[in-house]
């Protein structure tokens, strides 16, 4: 695999999805999240796969792994936003936030799709 990227710490999608992880897990340490462990701890696997399937599926040094961890990814992107309506709905994030941290979901989505788009394309020009 032609690399687009000499190491993870160059991916910005990578860098912004760590930064989404670490506000959800400053988020969901306090408050109603004390008591509801089980969509504590959903929240937070859902946020920490993100940046981790990017890194694991770049280190895999195939084109198809990258994009198959990318889609994983993805997924993860579409779990969080999920997760944080129910949070909404539960009283236990204000609707501002939960909307500013889907913005965000959605904008790193997008990215994600953009390089899957990207490595394919790479593909087909071989």
């Amino acid at each position: 695999m032609e690399k687009l990227f000499k190491k993870i710490e160059d991916i910005e999608i990578w860098k912004r999805s760590c930064r989404l992880a670490v506000e959800i897990y400053k988020l969901t340490g306090q408050g109603p999240f004390d008591k509801d462990w089980g969509l504590r701890d959903q929240i937070r696997r859902a946020a920490v796969s993100i940046p981790s399937n990017i890194a694991e599926g770049f280190e895999r040094e195939s084109s198809a792994e990258f994009k198959r961890f990318l889609l994983i990814a993805k997924g993860s992107c579409g779990e969080l936003r999920t997760q944080l309506y129910i949070a909404q709905a539960l009283g236990y994030i204000a609707k501002l936030e939960v909307e500013r941290l889907i913005g965000e979901c959605i904008e790193i989505s997008s990215m994600i799709s953009s390089l899957i788009s990207h490595l394919r394309k790479q593909k087909k020009s071989k």
